[in-house]
C-alpha cells in the first residue's frame, strides 16, 4: 500500500511542474534573450514565438458593464517567446516597430538555419498511388 501511494505522489509531482513566470523586457533585451534561447535550443528543443496585438490592458474585460469607449493611444504589439521552461516577452510600440522588425528579422535569419525542408511528393506519384 505504501509503494502505491508513493508512486501516485511522484506522479502528481511530475504533473505539477511549474514553468517560470513571464518576464517583460525592453526590445533590445528581448532580442538578446531570444538569441540565448535559440543558442540553448540549437541541438535539441524548440523555441515557441507568439505575436499579437496589445491594447495595454492587464486585466480581462468584464462581461457586464464593460467600458465601451476604451481606445488605446497607439497600436502596440506583444511578442512572447518560450522554450518550455523560460518565458520572455516584450511590447513594441508603433513608433519603434520598423527598427525592431529589422533587428528581429536578422535574428531569425541567423538562428533558423537548422530547419529541414519538407519532402514534396509530386502530384503524379500521389495520383498513381490512389488509382
Amino acid at each position: 500500500m505504501a509503494a502505491r501511494s508513493e508512486r501516485l505522489f511522484r506522479f502528481r509531482g511530475r504533473r505539477r511542474r511549474r514553468v517560470g513566470a513571464m518576464v517583460l523586457l525592453e526590445s533590445e533585451q528581448f532580442l538578446t534573450e531570444l538569441t540565448r534561447l535559440f543558442q540553448k535550443c540549437r541541438t535539441t528543443g524548440s523555441v515557441y514565438i507568439t505575436l499579437k496585438k496589445y491594447d495595454g490592458r492587464t486585466k480581462p474585460i468584464p462581461r457586464k458593464g464593460h467600458v465601451e469607449g476604451f481606445e488605446p493611444a497607439d497600436n502596440k504589439c506583444l511578442l512572447r517567446a518560450t522554450d518550455g521552461k523560460k518565458k520572455i516577452s516584450t511590447v513594441v510600440s508603433s513608433k519603434e516597430v520598423n527598427k525592431f522588425q529589422m533587428a528581429y528579422s536578422n535574428l531569425l535569419r541567423a538562428n533558423m538555419d537548422g530547419l529541414k525542408k519538407k519532402d514534396k511528393k509530386s502530384k503524379n506519384k500521389k495520383s498513381k498511388a490512389t488509382q
